[in-house]
């Protein structure tokens, strides 16, 4: 029996999975800075405005989380431990991110409370990611 067969299939369900949830968020991430004048001048007014005052620092966790959770993501295909350390590097710069747009930007009072849940999510989910990849290590799955 060959290694990749002692894999439950669950894992390469979860391993997809994850490719698929951070290639969204490469996606949105990629839509967030190429949107022109134009289109944030489209979005509603609590949107744009946050937009318009979000510094560059803030986008570059933006890409740190999101570019790190894909490649964490490749790496559990790939069988990689290190995959978890990206997860965990994504997990942090989320929270800059997030700690910047809901502390210093105040989100929630130019969007509205609803703005927390998707955010809400997304780190929840980063913190699965890091225990998948921390259990798939444990029981030897990852090199």
């Amino acid at each position: 029996m060959n290694e990749v067969a002692k894999l439950p299939k669950w894992y390469w369900v979860a391993s997809v999975l994850a490719l698929l949830w951070t290639a969204m968020g490469v996606a949105s991430y990629l839509y967030h800075v190429t949107l022109s004048p134009e289109g944030i001048a489209a979005l509603p007014a609590g949107q744009a405005k946050l937009m318009n005052m979000t510094p560059a620092w803030v986008n570059g966790a933006f890409a740190i989380a999101t570019w790190s959770a894909l490649l964490g993501a490749i790496g559990l295909l790939l069988r990689r431990r290190w995959a978890r350390g990206l997860f965990v590097l994504s997990l942090i710069a989320l929270l800059i991110q997030f700690g910047w747009v809901f502390l210093v930007a105040r989100s929630h009072e130019l969007i509205g409370p609803s703005s927390a849940l998707f955010p809400a999510i997304i780190a929840a989910l980063g913190i699965v990611l890091i225990w998948f990849a921390s259990d798939a290590a444990k029981r030897g799955w990852l090199r």
